[in-house]
């Protein structure tokens, strides 16, 4: 082993291992246990109508929002029992596609009303609704180039 090789360079101080098989079960399990509650939270109890500031015109994005959060569940348990890189970074690509759709459908339907507040509610979430459909654009771009490298390192082992 020599003083460059990959073994030495990844024991140097300050540089972060990437985490173990059980550490990313763990958090696979943790995500799709996070979706979960929060499809049942928004559908079943308490709801999305307790939220003062949801329309009715919610209905017309929660199946959106439902279908992000379902294949969040089936990515995340699919990600639990195989653990693959590859399997992995086509699962991001789905779940993020499906997530920008919700967001995208979100900026159409836009189902906030923040009544009389003086705040500029309506413009933050314009912002944060933006930059988030932005990153997932992004983000589906990462993902893409991922999955191709673990393919190409797929192959070549």
């Amino acid at each position: 082993m020599t003083a460059d090789s990959p073994e030495t360079e990844s024991r140097r101080p300050g540089r972060r291992q990437p985490p173990g098989p059980a550490a990313r079960r763990f958090g696979f399990a943790v995500a799709a246990f996070v979706n979960l509650l929060l499809l049942y939270l928004g559908n079943v109890w308490p709801g999305w109508q307790v939220l003062p500031f949801l329309t009715d015109e919610t209905v017309e994005v929660l199946p959106w929002i439902n279908a992000s959060l379902a294949v969040g569940v089936v990515a995340n348990v699919v990600n639990l029992i195989f653990d693959r890189a590859w399997l992995k970074s086509f699962g991001d690509i789905v779940t993020t596609s499906v997530g920008l759709a919700a967001m995208i459908q979100l900026w159409a339907v836009f189902p906030f009303d923040f009544g009389d507040s003086t705040f500029p509610w309506v413009a933050i979430v314009h912002t944060l609704l933006g930059i988030a459909i932005i990153g997932s654009a992004i983000a589906i771009v990462v993902a893409a180039v991922a999955f191709v490298r673990a393919l190409i390192r797929r192959a070549d082992g």
